[in-house]
């Protein structure tokens, strides 16, 4: 019987050229993340077979544009039917059309609309530390201020880092409609987001920025799904704990309470649109900022 395998050269050159067409969809797809390329370049330049951008997956494609992550993505194909194994040239003209649409609707939505931007991630991590220096650095950036039952910490101005309101003040703005959302975090305390200030923002045409919770991010995409939503995770597991302990603001009770639902609230990453690693504050800020200035 002959040997039907592949000579060894052959493999070789096939090998290869595999390499080369990976590195290639890698160059598509970091021009496509970093505005190099616009996504109708790149599904323009699919109908050629010649392309990298042709034997590209239509999930790689969405997943490197602003404030699509891996929740959100299945949702689009579905809206779109289209298979999560399609490729890019391999679009009917009925789905790339749909795609083309779907593009065009959403940079028109991006223009027309301020995007608010919903920043959240377990506890300690510095969600409020990055966005305060969000607020001294990019003053162009509308900060939303939450509502807390809780005592001020050290160095906290009410209504700068916080509206600080009693139990019976925050029933009545739940009663009044007047929280955009609102949850009760680590069994203790209220925060909820105010609608008003951030609707009056949107309508001034300003960028905002909402620091919030898991629970209350998860009700902000349910309330708002075109928001952005940005995980804020911390660079390893040990320098999270060693933040929240270093802090000295929560008993030891309290601290194994907030590290209990940190190790939860880290498993929901995937369901944000983008993760950001705070390793630096201003590293952490910037990342943000980018995100908020792209489409």
């Amino acid at each position: 019987m002959a040997d039907r395998q592949m000579p060894e050269v052959d493999r070789v050159a096939a090998n290869r050229a595999a390499v080369a067409a990976r590195q290639a969809r890698a160059e598509v797809k970091a021009r496509l993340r970093s505005g190099g390329l616009t996504p109708e370049q790149v599904l323009a330049e699919s109908l050629d077979p010649e392309t990298s951008a042709h034997s590209l997956r239509v999930t790689d494609f969405l997943l490197c544009l602003p404030s699509i992550g891996s929740a959100k993505m299945p949702r689009i194909l579905a809206e779109l039917t289209i298979s999560d194994k399609k490729r890019l040239g391999g679009l009917g003209i009925h789905q790339r059309q749909r795609l083309e649409n779907y593009l065009a609707l959403r940079r028109l939505a991006a223009q027309q609309v301020p995007r608010l931007t919903v920043l959240a991630g377990p506890t300690a991590v510095g969600k409020g530390t990055v966005a305060a220096y969000i607020r001294e650095n990019y003053p162009t950036i509308s900060l939303s201020v939450s509502a807390t039952t809780r005592a001020p910490r050290p160095g906290e101005i009410n209504g700068t880092h916080y509206y600080f309101v009693s139990d019976a003040e925050f029933d009545r703005m739940i009663t009044d409609g007047e929280l955009l959302e609102w949850a009760t975090v680590h069994n203790a305390y209220r925060y909820g987001t105010p609608r008003t200030p951030i609707e009056d923002s949107s309508r001034r045409g300003e960028s905002v920025l909402l620091e919030i919770d898991l629970q209350g991010a998860r009700q902000v995409r349910e309330a708002m799904p075109e928001a952005r939503l940005v995980f804020l995770s911390p660079p390893t597991w040990e320098e999270l704990v060693r933040r929240l302990v270093g802090r000295g603001t929560e008993s030891t009770d309290e601290q194994q309470r907030r590290l209990a639902t940190a190790q939860v609230e880290l498993a929901a990453q995937d369901e944000f649109d983008e993760v950001v690693v705070n390793d630096t504050v201003e590293r952490a800020a910037e990342r943000v900022v980018e995100l908020m200035n792209t489409l």
